[in-house]
């Protein structure tokens, strides 16, 4: 995909209040270190919805980032490594700064990859929560191909949301990868798809109906007043406030990214004038 020159005036910025995205940043971490431990020993070699890694490799990934934010030191030592083999290869960053976590951990054992995840997950959560405001509210260094256009980031957005939502993607692919259940709350993840769906609703400003099902513990067993029911919401407008979920709804299990894959997939289908995602 050829990027377009077109960009944003303003970096995109975090929706989400400084305190709920780091509950939400520590518990994430949380969540997925015990998704890696619950895992058997054929599971690691499972594909996975990113065709280069399978399961383990996906797990060097997610603690491979998670160091980075861990400390300074180790941040700069990845980004200075990436952007050289960016490049030299001519590829995305973000492309070479993964390839780079799962290449520096290819003698990985299962067994060091699910404490890799337990030791760095705590460490990760405080070095994001230390970003102080003044560095969170500058441009990231490296804009991000998104749908075939470059965009800015601010720094708080990627240490706010994006990270979060990156860890919770691939919790989600290892529960699709394995066949395993993906544990979900409202207080959790739905806030984190709410986010999502904000988020993707204000970016493209057209009518869209949006229905996720819900997830397979709670199909057939639901009771009429149990909250995980089914979350639909329309607008004709596109509007971010009417597609966030209503409080106390039960969050969707979606196999599509909570943001456009490093290639710049969208994750949705356009239906003439408005656009239809169903989860």
């Amino acid at each position: 995909m050829t990027p377009t020159t077109t960009r944003l005036a303003e970096p995109i910025r975090s929706r989400l209040d400084r305190d709920t995205a780091m509950r939400l940043a520590a518990e994430e971490y949380s969540r997925f270190a015990d998704a890696a431990a619950a895992l058997d020993p054929d599971d690691w070699h499972a594909p996975t919805a990113c065709p280069a890694w399978d399961v383990r490799q996906m797990v060097c990934h997610v603690v491979g980032m998670a160091e980075l934010v861990a400390g300074l030191w180790e941040q700069l030592r990845q980004q200075r490594v990436a952007r050289a083999d960016a490049d030299r290869e001519g590829i995305e960053f973000i492309d070479a700064l993964t390839a780079l976590q799962v290449r520096e951990r290819a003698d990985w054992t299962p067994a060091d990859a699910v404490r890799g995840a337990r030791d760095v997950g705590p460490g990760a959560a405080r070095g994001r929560k230390r970003t102080p405001f003044f560095v969170r509210r500058r441009r990231a260094p490296v804009p991000q191909l998104v749908n075939g256009r470059r965009e800015d980031w601010t720094i708080g957005y990627l240490v706010d949301t994006i990270l979060t939502r990156d860890t919770w993607m691939h919790r989600s692919d290892l529960a699709q990868a394995t066949g395993r259940e993906l544990r979900l709350t409202p207080e959790h993840d739905g806030v984190i798809v709410a986010d999502v769906v904000e988020e993707w609703a204000a970016r493209h400003g057209q009518p869209f109906s949006l229905t996720c099902p819900d997830p397979p513990a709670a199909r057939g067993r639901a009771a009429p007043t149990d909250p995980r029911s089914r979350w639909t919401r329309s607008t004709s407008a596109g509007s971010s406030r009417d597609a966030a979920p209503a409080k106390g709804s039960w969050p969707p299990r979606c196999p599509s990214d909570p943001r456009p894959r490093h290639r710049g997939e969208a994750p949705w289908r356009s239906t003439g004038s408005a656009r239809t995602s169903r989860c």
